[in-house]
This record gives C-alpha cells, sequence and structure tokens, in this order.
C-alpha cells in the first residue's frame, strides 16, 4: 500500500510540475517561482555534493534557474521537468568545481563510459543502513561526507543522485548522459569504497575501545591496595 502510495504521490508531483511549466510557458512568472520553491533545497543539496562550496553551490543553482527559465520553451517535455532541471544543476556546479581546481573541462556531454571496462556485478544490491539514513546521523555523515570528497567528480554525483536524492537509474543516466550500466558500475565501486571506509572506522572504534577496556583492567588489577581508588578517579572522569 505504501509503495501505491508513493508511486501516486510522484505521479501527482509529476503532473503538478508539467502544469506549472505550461503556465510559465504561457508568460506566468509566479509559477516558476512555485518551481524554484520546490526544488531550490534539493538543487543546492546536489551542487553542494560536487562543489563542496557553499557560495558556488548557490551560484550554480542559480545559474541553474535563470537558465532553465531562458530556455524554458526549449524543454521538449521528452523527460521529466526534475530530471532536467537537475542536469543543467550539475552541468553548472562542475562548471564551478573546474574554476575551483584549473582543471580541463568536465561537462555532462562527454563520454564517460570510456572508463568503465567490462567490469559489472550482474546487480547493485543496496546496502544496509540506508545511505540517506547515514546522512542524518551526526557521526556518519561527517565520516561519508569526508568519504565522498574523495571521489571523483563524476562517481560522487552518481552516488548523490542515486543513494541519497533517490533518482532511479534511468534518471540518473539521463542526467549525466550515461547508459544504465555505466551508472551501475560507478555506483557498485561507490558502494565498496564507502562501505570500505565505514568498516575501517568501526574497526578503529573497536580497537580503540578494546584498548580502553585494557587499560582500566590493568589499573583496578595492578594497584590492590589502591583499587577502589583508582576506579573512582576513572569514573569521576
Amino acid at each position: 500500500m505504501s509503495v501505491s502510495l508513493t508511486k501516486l504521490d510522484g505521479t501527482a508531483e509529476m503532473n503538478d510540475d508539467m502544469d506549472l511549466v505550461h503556465a510559465c510557458k504561457n508568460g506566468d512568472v509566479a509559477a516558476f517561482e512555485q518551481l524554484v520553491k520546490r526544488y531550490d533545497r534539493k538543487l543546492f543539496r546536489i551542487a553542494q555534493s560536487v562543489t563542496h562550496n557553499r557560495e558556488d553551490s548557490q551560484d550554480a543553482v542559480q545559474e541553474a534557474f535563470l537558465k532553465a527559465y531562458q530556455h524554458l520553451a526549449d524543454f521538449r517535455e521528452a523527460c521529466l521537468f526534475s530530471t532536467w532541471l537537475i542536469r543543467i544543476t550539475v552541468n553548472q556546479s562542475l562548471m564551478k568545481l573546474r574554476k575551483q581546481r584549473s582543471i580541463k573541462e568536465m561537462s555532462l556531454d562527454d563520454d564517460f563510459e570510456n572508463d568503465e571496462g567490462n567490469f559489472l556485478p550482474n546487480e547493485v544490491t543496496d546496502w544496509s543502513p540506508n545511505p540517506e539514513q547515514l546522512c542524518w546521523a551526526s557521526e556518519l555523515k561527517s565520516i561519508l561526507v569526508e568519504a565522498l570528497k574523495d571521489l571523483e567528480p563524476v562517481s560522487r554525483t552518481v552516488f548523490v543522485l542515486r543513494d541519497i536524492e533517490g533518482l532511479s537509474i534511468d534518471q540518473t543516466a539521463e542526467v549525466l548522459n550515461m547508459s544504465n550500466s555505466a551508472i551501475k558500475a560507478r555506483l557498485w565501486r561507490v558502494r565498496l569504497q564507502l562501505r570500505e571506509r565505514l568498516s575501517e572506522h568501526f574497526s578503529e572504534q573497536k580497537e580503540s575501545a578494546r584498548a580502553e577496556s585494557s587499560v582500566y583492567k590493568r589499573l583496578i588489577q595492578g594497584t590492590p591496595h589502591s583499587h577502589s581508588r583508582v576506579a573512582d578517579q576513572l569514573s569521576a572522569t
């Protein structure tokens, strides 16, 4: 039942988007303002995941909305409006990133499949805990953010669009102008890297906990005549 309701909500929002787009094309500026309010925060999160710079992300989103409005007549409705808007935002974000790093231009119109090779798992399984849930846990969020920074921009964007923002494989492929198989390959690699990063973190935590426990035991067992005083001091710290 919940899945059906989710699908209905998604369909209703899609139809509402198109109603607003049609109104915009007919000169209704207020309709476009509603679209801005609807997608502003989502687009900022996506831009931030690419640029890791708040000011650049804000500029990228503003430029994306401006471009979308200026080229609204070119939107042929072959895809979802949100997908089209996200694609523009990611392109603008990558342009900001290129300026940051003074590297060659990265465009989503380039072919990103050349480096994928033939290695691809039969299916890309979701892993637990859910990536979106990780983002809301403060400690794990910081680990995830740092791990994502180490990824190259396109793979990072694939993960954010698919696992954080909840786009489908088809939508993610459309945004990035890549094949579904290329998206799945990058997604599998990113999930594996993040899983290894989290495993390392928890292993370190366990080692630290064991070390603390060992020190405590040595303290209270190594000085039998003053173990009560040591234990009290440790408890007080």
